[in-house]
């Protein structure tokens, strides 16, 4: 009986892992055009797998007497960011900027 409960343990923990739970990275911004990252000195991600939130995309605003006043860059190269690893790890969504100190 305890040989059964022992495979149906080790069944469950193969079945998570190999679906690639979500998980948190570090990075750094390769070149912002097209958007490169490498992520923990390992692998490069491209464009095409990820996807950015509002925090990490420059927000202009309009002043008077004409153009624009900056309240938040885009991303650049050499900024550190924090990801988001999607479930099956396909994707990765860049939450935003992490200031080094």
């Amino acid at each position: 009986m305890s040989s059964m409960l022992g495979l149906i343990k080790k069944a469950a923990m193969d079945a998570t892992s190999a679906s690639n739970p979500v998980g948190v990275f570090y990075g750094t911004i390769l070149s912002a055009a097209p958007l490169n990252v490498e992520v923990d000195q390992r692998f490069v991600l491209t464009e095409e797998f990820l996807e950015l939130t509002e925090s990490t995309k420059e927000l202009k605003v309009p002043v008077e007497g004409g153009g624009y006043y900056t309240l938040r860059r885009k991303l650049e190269q050499g900024d550190r960011v924090i990801l988001l690893r999607v479930q099956g790890g396909t994707k990765y969504i860049i939450l935003d900027r992490v200031r080094d100190e």
